[in-house]
């Protein structure tokens, strides 16, 4: 694998086989790791953190929502795990597809990226329109439909003009979130002890009074915490971004293991301390029915214009995860074009490393979902988010299936497991554990009514881009056509 000017070269790459390599393109190595750290929080840390988690505690209890909570920090450090050492070894854009190609096979390679392309468009829809709902608090007047035009414009406009940029911009996106959540664990960590100087009333120490309920610790029984687990793993995605801007990232082999343990570890203390607080403030019988449980627990201990501070924080969390989904379509796309999966004209980027008819025909689709969802809400627009959501966990499963056949692959042909960069720990209990703990949480959606629709049409969707892949490349598919072409810059 030939670096870039300039860059080392990787240690951990497979031996020199056309089954194995896969060659850098132009697409510029401009980010650090702040900014993949940032990229991958600004991805998990959504509306479903600042408006949801009340819901969360009232299905599984105050006590309930932390485990399940920790269950899936703990998920999610496995594949983060499982994905440093594909990263490092494939440090290209758009990676999860070339992981599973290289390591499983091409037709598990394409479904995964179609998988997850569709995940991150369906995404860019509802994101669109929550922020513009929100902004009708402020602008009544202005219709919804046009801040999602004003919004698509400008997440474009981040996104075209370079790779930096976006990571610029997804840091301070992500950073107002952090920033929040941050003040909560503080503030209300301080309130939980009586210790309120912000609030006029200065209500007593409150300990962990809330955590014992009528029903006890568990009121809806321990089925209530698995079940609650089952949606945490879908609300930590995001953080495997990490590896879709693997391409566009200086010195990989040091910046992608650094953002991979600084997001494990910020995301179980802002999560877990996050819900502890609010599950500690908050009456369990009360949670379910706050519309924001940030704004009743920032009310609490006195913030003044608590709702305002919070919409404001949920549009940007919201455009924030956007911007990342965005970033991911296009790489994605970008990536899909170069394995000849996808059309040519896909690969051809700016003079500053853009693959600006992907992230264009990204950002199209995006707004056609969102209008799938005025039109067809109950059809086709179902069927996408059901996909959607049945993709995250699907995904995951290719990253650390990837990564066990990978490293097997690597000893067979020869590799010095001591030399590589990043190591998976415990291989291969650790991909075997990761793998069998997504596969259970597959199953479980088949008992859960509310998330049954994510296996109607999430196995029919894979079972399609196998057969499809099939009928058009064989059952072999073509390994070496990465080799055959190179990415055209074009002029922007």
């Amino acid at each position: 694998m030939t670096p870039l000017p300039g860059e080392k070269s990787l240690p951990n790459v497979l031996p020199n086989t056309t089954a194995t390599q896969v060659p850098l393109r132009r697409l510029q190595r401009t980010m650090d790791a702040r900014h993949l750290i940032m990229i991958a929080l600004g991805g998990v840390i959504g509306s479903g953190l600042f408006l949801s988690s009340g819901y969360t505690i009232s299905q599984a209890g105050p006590l309930g929502a932390i485990i399940a909570y920790l269950i899936g920090a703990f998920v999610v450090y496995l594949v983060m795990a499982c994905l440093g050492e594909l990263a490092i070894a494939y440090p290209v854009s758009g990676a999860f597809h070339i992981y599973a190609s290289r390591s499983i096979g091409p037709a598990t390679g394409f479904t995964t990226a179609w998988l997850y392309w569709l995940c991150w468009v369906v995404a860019l829809g509802s994101e669109f329109t929550a922020s513009g709902i929100l902004m009708q608090r402020w602008f009544p007047g202005v219709p919804v439909w046009l801040w999602c035009l004003i919004f698509a414009a400008v997440l474009f406009l981040l996104n075209a003009i370079s790779a930096r940029v976006f990571g610029e911009a997804e840091f301070w996106f992500s950073l107002v979130k952090v920033v929040a959540i941050v003040a909560l664990i503080v503030l209300g960590g301080a309130a939980i002890f009586g210790f309120t100087p912000l609030s006029a009333e200065h209500p007593p120490a409150i300990l962990f009074s809330n955590f014992e309920t009528p029903g006890g610790l568990f009121p809806n029984g321990f089925s209530g915490v698995i079940v609650t687990a089952l949606a945490v793993f879908y609300a930590f995605s995001g953080s495997e971004l990490i590896g879709v801007a693997a391409g566009e990232t200086k010195d990989p082999a040091k910046n992608i293991p650094k953002a991979l343990r600084s997001t494990v570890l910020r995301l179980v203390v802002l999560f877990v301390g996050a819900i502890a607080v609010i599950a500690a403030i908050l009456p369990y019988e009360d949670a379910s029915v706050t519309s924001s449980p940030f704004v009743d627990v920032f009310q609490y201990v006195g913030v003044p214009y608590a709702p305002d501070i919070m919409n404001f924080v949920i549009i940007t969390a919201l455009l924030s995860a956007g911007n990342s989904g965005l970033f991911s379509c296009a790489r994605m796309l970008f990536s899909l074009a170069e394995e000849g999966h996808a059309p040519k004209a896909f690969t051809r980027l700016t003079k500053r490393g853009v693959p600006l008819i992907a992230l264009s025909v990204s950002i199209l689709i995006g707004l056609v979902s969102l209008l799938t969802s005025v039109i067809a809400a109950g059809t086709v627009y179902l069927v996408l988010v059901s996909i959607a959501g049945f993709a995250v966990v699907a995904v995951w499963m290719s990253i650390v299936a990837s990564q066990f056949f990978h490293r097997r692959k690597f000893v067979r042909e020869g590799g010095d497991v001591s030399a590589l960069a990043y190591r998976t720990p415990l291989y291969p209990a650790l991909p075997i554990v990761a793998f069998s703990l997504l596969l259970l949480s597959i199953i479980a959606i088949a008992f859960d009514p509310n998330q049954v629709a994510a296996l109607y049409f999430g196995i029919p969707f894979v079972a399609a881009c196998y057969l499809f892949f099939w009928w058009r490349h064989g059952r072999k598919g073509r390994r070496d056509i990465v080799q055959d072409h190179e990415a055209e810059p074009v002029d922007a």
